[in-house]
């Protein structure tokens, strides 16, 4: 096979037709363009638009969606005198006229799939131009929407109508950034008699033996040839001669003493490099691969319906994060990114990523990544909050993509969950759709007949569920607790943090609760003056209905109205890591009742308030540091006794058994000691239990000013407060900070003499690119700790301990006579 790569050629895109202003009317002449890439992209790299993300110029270039567009290049080619030479277009986003020297090679209109065109009959020696002429997605979404019938979405935009990533229309965490281009490869490939088309491996365990299908697709040509088929694993080999044409062929190899992938925390990453060519004619595939088995165990108890996760025979407690798409301009995601993404959760201690159903399915990148670190992967099939036609083109499209997506993913162990969509299913039962939808389809056969007959043909050792939220019958509510999986939103939406206790859930696949980015992040495109949570650039950067609006009531009775800017952006941020360890505490003290969580969500992909613990400038937010504690192997919370004495609430998700001593005092918030219980702790490997903290030296008689604190032996601590802070005696700054220059940044060495809640060092105010080691530190009197910050800059160390940058809990709560919230 001779390929000629197109990505590298001179390109150039232009405006065809569309609501072009006045100003941007440059774009008609066209600029330089990469491949991969897309509009938006070229255009900022010519100067021709300001950065989308910057100000309110999402709303200031939304004509780029409503545009189309046309790229073009011109490329030398010579007849090697092979019998076929296709274009193969690995992405084209979305709605594409592929043209070659004026000859149509064909149309497509499915962002997630790839493409092959046979171009021999429009090459020609020499120069040839190319041209992929794209339509503007907005208009032919509702052009599509219309003939297919209108259907219930969420957003503005009927994203539905189209198989396009349905963020990049907006969401209420996601620009409306609707593009167009050729976003993965373009090259030529020339070949005769027979090609590899694909190749998709079966693994199983058997007795200490890893068994390997190699299921390759072969297409032909009209030359007539005698392939060989071979593939190779840890030394085992085995061929197939085809001796006649066979749109699929299949190779066993039995690998000995075979070692298993295991997810992260549970042991080694082991892997098998595979190699399969066809001998003869043309193409190769190169992978590795993992054997491990997995299930997920649903059997009814008598609580309900379980959802557990089960890898090479052993229960796993999901601990997890939902996953957006990292950029609204997916070609500019490199490895790089995808690594320090995928690092934020291993350092946080989650061992899943699930990839949500309205963003893309990833690059190979992601999945070798998550494979190398052990991160198990659920993945959605693109569909999410909203009624889908089930009639053509888009069944079509819906199937062809599931089959490519399942069988490109099928080589990656960590990948352990097909699902179905997101929220299709609730929407349905609780939205009010079916009046809407007047009869027509809205996808329940692609959850319950499609998807799941691919999976199980493509992909037989890999489970598959209909949906999320989904009670595993379609005889229940989607989201009823007691059944499967199910999502928490009324928390955040219209309801107190506290209220995540409401819940007995057997698995929570969606929960979560907002805050905005680091205050670098935020100001580094909110330009408002003066600065106000209501400002019209900041509110662009909102995208959630009335967010604002529910982080300051959310705020309830657990922190006072904040009186400055800084003070709201530092309240807010503390609020959202305080609610999220409220409800992972929750969910761990059910187990094994509760069998996992994935946090709504990782990562951002763009400056914005919303519900990650990460933003897209890679700082880590003060939640990620309250996930990081909640997320530990071991742990330990104080929860609300139901009407009598609070729980001590523990946690072993390791291999081996915990033992060690317990002392539970009550002291005042100036570290007076007023009553000590004292006991063991014993605890089999992956398994939890409760301790009454019922001990009359335990009551807490006053609340302002007294407090519980359960010390572990092994170092884990819970605290327990009678009273939220604005109710607690806390000292507004009752500790001294100093800073001094270390080895590769500095260090901030605080101590406190009373009480200090949350101590958390905002180093990017100072400078952007500093990165703290520890965040949401709590610490008695008389206790100290020290923060390292790795930063490059050459600061004065005394910026590190200033009221803006050095914060706490303590800051936000006003002495009594103290000044009124300013709004």
């Amino acid at each position: 096979m001779t390929t000629t790569d197109l990505t590298s050629s001179d390109w150039t895109v232009r405006a065809l037709r569309g609501p072009v202003p006045d100003e941007f009317a440059a774009v008609f002449d066209g600029v330089p363009a990469t491949v991969p890439g897309v509009v938006h992209t070229d255009l900022l790299a010519a100067g021709v638009i300001p950065d989308p993300f910057d100000g309110d110029n999402e709303a200031r270039l939304s004509w780029i969606g409503e545009t189309d567009w046309e790229y073009r290049t011109e490329f030398e080619w010579a007849d090697d005198g092979e019998e076929r030479v296709d274009l193969a277009a690995d992405g084209l986003d979305t709605v594409a006229t592929v043209l070659l020297n004026d000859h149509e090679l064909g149309h497509t209109a499915n962002q997630h799939r790839r493409h092959r065109f046979d171009a021999r009959g429009a090459l020609r020696e020499g120069r040839n131009e190319l041209r992929v002429v794209f339509a503007a997605p907005v208009p032919y979404a509702r052009r599509m929407s219309e003939r297919l019938g209108p259907r219930p979405h969420a957003n503005v935009h009927p994203y539905n109508a189209i198989r396009k990533t349905a963020a990049n229309f907006g969401w209420d965490w996601g620009p409306d950034v609707a593009t167009a281009g050729i976003w993965q490869g373009l090259r030529l490939e020339s070949w005769s008699g027979a090609r590899l088309a694909s190749v998709r491996p079966e693994t199983r365990v058997a007795g200490g033996y890893g068994l390997l299908t190699v299921v390759a697709e072969i297409e032909w040509g009209t030359r007539r040839v005698a392939p060989v088929l071979r593939a190779e694993v840890a030394g085992v080999a085995a061929e197939l001669s085809l001796t006649r044409p066979v749109r699929e062929a299949r190779l066993e190899l039995v690998v000995p003493e075979v070692r298993l992938w295991q997810p992260r925390g549970r042991g080694e990453q082991h892997r098998y490099p595979v190699t399969v060519r066809l001998d003869g004619g043309s193409g190769a595939w190169r992978r590795a691969i993992g054997f491990r088995t997995v299930e997920v165990d649903t059997t009814p108890d008598e609580a309900g319906t379980p959802f557990v996760l089960r890898v090479n025979g052993a229960d796993v407690y999901v601990r997890g994060a939902n996953w957006i798409p990292a950029d609204p301009f997916l070609p500019r995601v490199t490895r790089e990114r995808l690594a320090a993404s995928l690092r934020d959760a291993v350092d946080a201690g989650l061992n899943l990523i699930r990839v949500w159903g309205g963003g893309a399915y990833e690059s190979e990148d992601f999945y070798d990544l998550c494979d190398e670190l052990g991160l198990l992967v659920w993945q959605d099939f693109l569909l999410a909050c909203a009624a889908y036609s089930e009639d053509e083109p888009l069944r079509g499209e819906f199937e062809a993509e599931a089959r490519e997506a399942i069988t490109r993913l099928a080589a990656h162990p960590s990948l352990v969950v097909w699902n179905g969509g997101n929220e299709n299913l609730w929407g349905y039962a609780d939205w009010g759709w079916r009046s809407r939808l007047g009869g027509l389809s809205w996808g329940e056969g692609y959850y319950t007949e499609l998807f799941p007959r691919l999976v199980a043909e493509l992909a037989p050792g890999t489970p598959y569920a209909d949906g999320s939220p989904y009670s595993v019958t379609p005889y229940r509510h989607p989201n009823d607790d007691a059944h499967g999986t199910m999502h928490i939103w009324d928390v955040w939406n219209t309801r107190d943090y506290v209220h995540y206790r409401d819940y007995r859930p057997r698995f929570v696949s969606e929960f979560g609760f907002q805050g905005p980015p680091a205050w670098s992040t935020l100001r580094a495109v909110v330009h408002d003056d003066p600065l106000d949570p209501y400002g019209p650039q900041l509110l662009t950067h909102q995208k959630a209905n009335d967010g604002n609006g529910k982080l300051e009531r959310g705020l309830g009775e657990h922190l006072p109205p904040p009186e400055t800017f800084e003070d709201w952006h530092w309240a807010t941020q503390l609020n959202q890591a305080r609610a999220i360890r409220c409800g992972i505490a929750h969910f761990r003290s059910l187990v094994p009742h509760n069998s996992g969580w994935i946090l709504w969500q990782l990562n951002d992909c763009w400056p914005v308030i919303s519900w990650a613990v990460v933003d897209s400038h890679g700082v880590r937010k003060p939640v990620w540091f309250a996930l990081r504690e909640a997320a530990a192997d071991r742990f330990v919370s104080v929860q609300p006794g139901d009407g009598g004495a609070p729980l001590l609430a523990v946690h072993n998700d390791r291999p081996e058994p915990w033992s060690a001593g317990l002392t539970v005092r009550r002291i005042t918030v100036h570290g007076d000691e007023l009553g000590r219980w004292e006991g063991t702790l014993g605890l089999q490997p992956r398994a939890a239990t409760t301790v009454p903290l019922d001990d009359v030296r335990l009551a807490l008689t006053d609340p302002a000013t007294q407090l519980l604190v359960a010390d572990l032996s092994t170092g884990e601590r819970a605290l327990y407060y009678g009273a939220e802070d604005p109710r607690l005696a806390l000292e507004p700054r009752p500790f001294t900070a100093t800073a001094r220059r270390a080895d590769g940044g500095y260090v901030v060495d605080v101590a406190a003499t009373s009480l200090v809640k949350d101590v958390t060092l905002l180093a990017d105010k100072v400078d952007p690119a500093a990165v703290v080691d520890t965040g949401l530190v709590t610490l008695l009197a008389g206790e100290r700790c020290s923060i390292r910050v790795t930063s490059a800059a050459d600061l004065d160390p005394a910026a590190l301990t200033g009221p803006g940058v050095l914060r706490t809990a303590n800051d936000l709560v006003r002495p009594a006579g103290g000044p009124g919230p300013r709004r």
